[in-house]
């Protein structure tokens, strides 16, 4: 399966965006859409949507796109929620749920920084999109596209724009 993975997108979904997600097959959202469901019908209505909900979320959003998701994809486990940290330095919600759950790939958002890493202490692959929208610190806008098949990751792509 081909992902494309956004965060922090804050109200905006670029056409920018659209462009480099044209190709895959859906998209995830790690949360922090910008208030109500608008964005998330409208990238819905793009790509299929797995989303969470981020600290800026309202509650209507919750009830399609909880706080925190565990599904399978193509063989591996995938935990996704919104405030997540990295190894070393997770927030105590996220590594409770990173210890009951033991994802493969743990997704994340929150800190407008892209980062791809791995926790060798827990087997997992730690993947931050970065920031899609125009609010915050951040200068440039990411997001990510890769594959997942056979119980891989391969073959991901950063996408970057200036604010």
């Amino acid at each position: 399966m081909y992902i494309g993975l956004i965060s922090d997108t804050h109200g905006v979904f670029s056409k920018e965006f659209r462009d480099f997600f044209a190709p895959v097959d859906q998209i995830w959202h790690a949360g922090d859409f910008g208030g109500g469901m608008e964005l998330a019908e409208e990238i819905a209505g793009f790509k299929p949507l797995v989303g969470v909900a981020g600290n800026c979320d309202n509650h209507d959003l919750r009830y399609t796109h909880p706080l925190h998701r565990f599904f399978e994809c193509e063989g591996m486990r995938v935990l996704m929620t919104h405030v997540g940290g990295y190894p070393g330095r997770y927030d105590p919600r996220a590594r409770q749920l990173i210890d009951t759950y033991r994802p493969d790939i743990f997704v994340c958002g929150h800190s407008h920084i892209l980062k791809v890493v791995r926790d060798n202490k827990r087997n997992m692959l730690v993947i931050n999109p970065g920031a899609a929208g125009l609010q915050g610190f951040h200068l440039v806008r990411t997001a990510l596209r890769f594959h997942i098949d056979g119980g891989r990751i391969h073959d991901m792509e950063v996408f970057e724009l200036d604010r």
